[in-house]
């Protein structure tokens, strides 16, 4: 039996009215703090990616260079990996490595909290 047409009708108002609602919930990450408004730890954090990260990953662009892109990596809920994404599980595989990403075991525990500082402007 078919539903009649005055049943369906609400129906379909109600889901043209949702679907712009669902569409505008499905945004993608913020964009990252211009590089002229980063303090002078997070400056540092910088010239620390581009010396040791930036061959490998992109921070400020969402494609893939050798290694997944690093833009929003703390304001989504895991890693690439599937590990938690915050300062311990990140500082764990720049200083241990992960599959092809190799360790940086000499890293100044100065320059990898400017690093971490860095990261969370992505």
């Amino acid at each position: 039996m078919k539903t009649p047409i005055r049943t369906r009708l609400p129906l379909y108002a109600l889901l043209s009215t949702l679907y712009p609602l669902f569409l505008a919930g499905c945004h993608s990450t913020p964009p990252p703090v211009p590089l002229d408004q980063l303090n002078a730890q997070q400056t540092h954090g910088h010239e620390v990616f581009q010396a040791h990260c930036g061959q490998c990953h992109y921070d400020r662009d969402s494609g893939s260079l050798h290694g997944p892109p690093l833009l929003g990596v703390f304001k989504k809920p895991y890693l690439p990996s599937g590990a938690p994404a915050n300062d311990e599980r990140v500082t764990v595989t720049i200083l241990e490595g992960h599959g092809l990403m190799p360790a940086d075991r000499n890293l100044d525990p100065q320059d990898l909290n400017n690093l971490l500082a860095y990261l969370h402007t992505l």
